[in-house]
């Protein structure tokens, strides 16, 4: 296993830890009183290490770039601020923490000062930040280093798993796998109710907005999409996003060119995912006004694209898109034209195109049952195997690597050059 998954991890387990330090100690002068404001019970917040990984992963190409670093990590920070108090939310039916009573909040998960705050702390963090963490962990043995990285992820599951068990409830399943056993059934209970009610209390107390019953308090909303809904949303929206791409070209370009991700049919992976993510986030939100979703869309869509072109890159060595000679753009990966559409996108999306999804996809489901999905999901994903191994091998293949094994041979077979070049024509070597 290569050096970087162990400095990707510490670099985790680092910004966890330190998060949960300033976290912690902010709470506990706040309320006088100690507050773990982890969701685990351990020394950590995990979702700033996943933040922080985020960060250096996407954003290293910005470190001498300030401006466009700080706006990046604000974005990227405040994007999964916001899809994680959804999702813990969609745990407890209640909000983790509630910012509508802060001026230029959204939907109570975020805000403009947070925002502000998590692009400067992403700016100190990839700027100088993961140098100084770097330089401590390569002081130590690289024995004492790699057994510690794996130790905190033994210890890290462990923790995750007794929280994840409390938020569900499992200390009332847990025992029926000992039925067999009444003593061994009745410990079982007794302990996993003690580790329950211990990580219960202790999320109520550093959550304060967790316990508020009363009328008008910050709750979720129950509704919400399931992930056949999701599923569903994601191949219309991969379509579509082909369709709407190949009919762009053709106005602007004077040309037919093919926008798909895969090598078979016309889908848009990037396209399919936007949808399915832009609807799991905002479609309870469709009350809101056009300016606020429209605003969310440009930020987020640029995000997102930006995201997926560093990625893109990452894995297959070569760049699907390239915005270089359009003004106003990003390292050739976004620009402020195409981010504004991102923005009309997700309100036309949000406010017309969504509810007429969410009726055809439930004539779908009673229409077929759970046949056509199936069919589907399966095809979609041998879809998406077979372009990934033929993107693989299209990208060995310019470096001049022989077919060694059965499957490069296969892909050299039905997937040649001139074939990818048709179905990928933006592609870049890098």
């Amino acid at each position: 296993m290569g050096d970087t998954f162990y400095i990707t991890a510490m670099l985790f387990f680092a910004w966890s830890f330190l998060a949960w330090l300033a976290e912690t100690a902010v709470a506990t002068i706040k309320e006088k009183d100690f507050r773990n404001r982890g969701f685990v019970s351990g020394p950590f917040c995990f979702i700033y290490g996943f933040t922080a990984v985020l960060l250096v992963v996407f954003l290293q190409e910005l470190k001498q770039e300030p401006f466009f670093l700080f706006l990046g990590s604000m974005t990227i920070a405040t994007a999964v601020e916001w899809f994680a108090g959804k999702l813990l939310a969609r745990m407890k039916r209640k909000k983790w923490w509630d910012y509508s009573g802060k001026k230029w909040n959204f939907d109570g998960y975020i805000c403009l000062q947070y925002s502000l705050l998590w692009g400067l702390l992403g700016f100190l963090a990839v700027r100088y930040g993961n140098g100084l963490l770097l330089g401590v962990y390569e002081l130590l043995p690289d024995a004492v280093g790699r057994a510690a990285v794996w130790g905190l992820m033994a210890v890290g599951m462990l923790d995750l798993s007794g929280s994840l068990m409390s938020v569900y409830h499992m200390e009332e399943k847990l025992p029926r796998l000992f039925g067999w056993n009444r003593r061994l059934q009745a410990w079982t209970y007794r302990f996993a109710a003690r580790v329950s009610w211990h990580i219960e209390n202790r999320i109520g107390r550093s959550y304060p907005a967790m316990q508020l019953e009363k009328a008008g308090e910050p709750q979720a909303d129950e509704e919400s999409c399931s992930l056949v809904q999701l599923f569903w949303l994601f191949l219309i929206g991969a379509f579509l996003g082909d369709v709407t791409e190949t009919i762009f070209c053709r106005v602007t370009a004077g040309v037919w060119m093919s926008r798909s991700s895969l090598v078979w049919g016309p889908f848009s992976v990037v396209w399919g995912l936007a949808i399915a993510m832009a609807t799991a986030l905002l479609y309870k939100d469709r009350e809101k006004s056009d300016q606020s979703i429209f605003w969310a869309g440009v930020f987020l869509g640029g995000a997102y694209e930006y995201i997926c072109s560093v990625f893109t890159e990452i894995l297959f060595g070569k760049v699907f898109w390239d915005y270089s000679a359009m003004p106003f753009n990003l390292g050739g990966r976004i620009n402020l034209l195409y981010c504004f559409f991102w923005g009309i996108a997700a309100v036309m999306w949000i406010k017309g195109l969504y509810p007429v999804m969410a009726r055809l996809i439930d004539v779908i489901l009673k229409k077929t049952g759970w046949i056509l999905t199936a069919c589907a999901a399966v095809f979609l994903a041998a879809d998406l195997c077979v372009s990934v191994l033929a993107l693989v091998r299209y990208d060995t293949r310019a470096a001049g690597q022989e077919a060694a094994a059965g499957w490069e041979r296969q892909m050299d077979l039905y997937f040649d050059d001139a074939r990818m070049e048709r179905i990928y024509p933006n592609a870049i070597q890098q």
